[in-house]
Protein backbone atom coordinates (compact mmCIF):
# COMPACT_ATOMS: atom_id res chain seq x y z
CA UNK A 1 0.00 0.00 0.00
CA UNK A 2 1.43 3.38 -0.90
CA UNK A 3 0.92 6.24 1.93
CA UNK A 4 0.32 9.95 -0.07
CA UNK A 5 1.66 13.12 1.56
CA UNK A 6 -1.23 16.21 1.49
CA UNK A 7 0.61 16.99 -2.22
CA UNK A 8 0.53 13.79 -3.48
CA UNK A 9 -2.89 12.92 -2.38
CA UNK A 10 -4.44 15.86 -5.07
CA UNK A 11 -3.69 18.81 -2.71
CA UNK A 12 -1.12 20.33 -0.25
CA UNK A 13 -2.70 19.70 3.01
CA UNK A 14 -2.89 23.30 3.82
CA UNK A 15 -6.98 22.60 4.00
CA UNK A 16 -6.63 20.04 6.08
CA UNK A 17 -8.20 20.60 10.07
CA UNK A 18 -8.80 18.29 12.98
CA UNK A 19 -11.77 19.98 15.00
CA UNK A 20 -12.66 19.65 18.57
CA UNK A 21 -15.68 21.83 19.55
CA UNK A 22 -17.48 22.67 22.88
CA UNK A 23 -15.18 21.36 25.58
CA UNK A 24 -16.13 22.43 28.83
CA UNK A 25 -13.74 22.94 31.54
CA UNK A 26 -14.07 24.81 34.59
CA UNK A 27 -11.54 27.43 35.64
CA UNK A 28 -11.02 30.37 38.01
CA UNK A 29 -9.84 33.41 35.46
CA UNK A 30 -10.77 36.85 35.33
CA UNK A 31 -10.15 40.31 36.69
CA UNK A 32 -12.78 40.27 39.25
CA UNK A 33 -11.74 38.68 42.68
CA UNK A 34 -15.24 36.82 42.57
CA UNK A 35 -13.77 35.41 39.31
CA UNK A 36 -10.15 34.59 40.88
CA UNK A 37 -11.94 32.74 44.10
CA UNK A 38 -14.44 30.17 42.60
CA UNK A 39 -14.50 28.01 39.34
CA UNK A 40 -16.26 28.99 35.96
CA UNK A 41 -17.23 27.08 32.91
CA UNK A 42 -15.12 27.91 30.25
CA UNK A 43 -15.92 26.05 26.94
CA UNK A 44 -13.08 26.10 23.87
CA UNK A 45 -13.29 25.46 20.33
CA UNK A 46 -9.95 24.66 18.72
CA UNK A 47 -8.88 23.51 15.07
CA UNK A 48 -5.81 22.32 14.24
CA UNK A 49 -4.23 22.78 11.18
CA UNK A 50 -2.37 19.22 10.19
CA UNK A 51 -1.99 17.23 6.86
CA UNK A 52 -3.85 14.00 7.41
CA UNK A 53 -3.21 12.47 4.53
CA UNK A 54 -0.67 10.42 6.12
CA UNK A 55 -3.28 9.25 8.25
CA UNK A 56 -6.34 8.72 5.67
CA UNK A 57 -3.44 6.26 4.01
CA UNK A 58 -3.11 4.30 6.73
CA UNK A 59 -5.33 4.29 9.17
CA UNK A 60 -3.20 4.61 12.32
CA UNK A 61 -3.59 6.94 15.35
CA UNK A 62 0.44 7.30 14.99
CA UNK A 63 0.02 8.98 12.14
CA UNK A 64 -2.00 11.60 13.27
CA UNK A 65 -2.10 14.30 16.36
CA UNK A 66 -4.20 12.37 18.78
CA UNK A 67 -7.16 15.05 19.73
CA UNK A 68 -7.96 13.11 22.98
CA UNK A 69 -4.11 13.99 24.20
CA UNK A 70 -4.74 17.97 23.01
CA UNK A 71 -8.19 18.02 24.65
CA UNK A 72 -6.63 17.00 28.20
CA UNK A 73 -3.76 19.73 27.55
CA UNK A 74 -6.38 22.29 26.48
CA UNK A 75 -8.47 21.34 29.91
CA UNK A 76 -4.99 21.30 31.91
CA UNK A 77 -4.50 24.47 31.05
CA UNK A 78 -7.70 25.67 31.60
CA UNK A 79 -8.20 24.13 34.84
CA UNK A 80 -4.42 25.48 36.09
CA UNK A 81 -2.92 28.58 37.32
CA UNK A 82 -5.22 31.83 36.90
CA UNK A 83 -5.34 34.29 33.89
CA UNK A 84 -6.57 37.67 34.43
CA UNK A 85 -7.36 38.01 30.78
CA UNK A 86 -8.94 35.77 28.22
CA UNK A 87 -6.54 36.62 25.78
CA UNK A 88 -3.81 35.49 27.61
CA UNK A 89 -5.51 31.86 28.89
CA UNK A 90 -6.12 31.16 24.71
CA UNK A 91 -2.38 32.04 24.37
CA UNK A 92 -1.64 29.50 26.87
CA UNK A 93 -4.15 27.03 25.20
CA UNK A 94 -2.23 27.46 21.51
CA UNK A 95 1.22 27.71 22.61
CA UNK A 96 1.05 24.31 24.79
CA UNK A 97 -0.95 22.99 22.07
CA UNK A 98 1.63 23.96 18.99
CA UNK A 99 4.70 22.58 21.49
CA UNK A 100 2.44 19.72 22.17
CA UNK A 101 2.96 17.95 18.48
CA UNK A 102 5.27 19.47 15.71
CA UNK A 103 2.98 18.58 12.89
CA UNK A 104 0.34 20.67 13.99
CA UNK A 105 1.33 24.10 12.29
CA UNK A 106 -1.35 26.31 12.90
CA UNK A 107 -4.11 26.47 15.92
CA UNK A 108 -7.34 28.39 16.44
CA UNK A 109 -8.36 28.58 19.96
CA UNK A 110 -11.69 29.61 20.61
CA UNK A 111 -12.48 30.35 24.01
CA UNK A 112 -16.06 31.44 25.71
CA UNK A 113 -17.18 32.38 29.44
CA UNK A 114 -20.23 31.10 29.95
CA UNK A 115 -20.98 33.49 32.51
CA UNK A 116 -19.69 36.93 32.67
CA UNK A 117 -20.15 38.78 35.54
CA UNK A 118 -22.11 41.52 33.70
CA UNK A 119 -24.91 43.36 35.09
CA UNK A 120 -26.58 42.36 31.71
CA UNK A 121 -28.67 39.55 30.05
CA UNK A 122 -25.31 38.65 27.77
CA UNK A 123 -24.87 34.50 26.90
CA UNK A 124 -21.11 34.34 26.26
CA UNK A 125 -17.97 36.43 26.24
CA UNK A 126 -15.33 35.12 24.05
CA UNK A 127 -12.15 35.61 22.00
CA UNK A 128 -10.91 33.84 19.00
CA UNK A 129 -7.19 33.78 17.95
CA UNK A 130 -4.90 32.12 15.96
CA UNK A 131 -0.90 31.16 16.09
CA UNK A 132 1.12 29.50 13.33
CA UNK A 133 4.54 27.77 13.79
Amino acid sequence: MTTLTGAAAGGDGAGDRIQLRGLRVMGTHGVLPEERSRAQPFELDLDLAVDLAPASGSDRLADTVDYGAVADLAAAVVAGPSFELLEALAGAVAQATLVSDTRITEVTVHLRKLRPPLPMDLGTVGIRITRRR
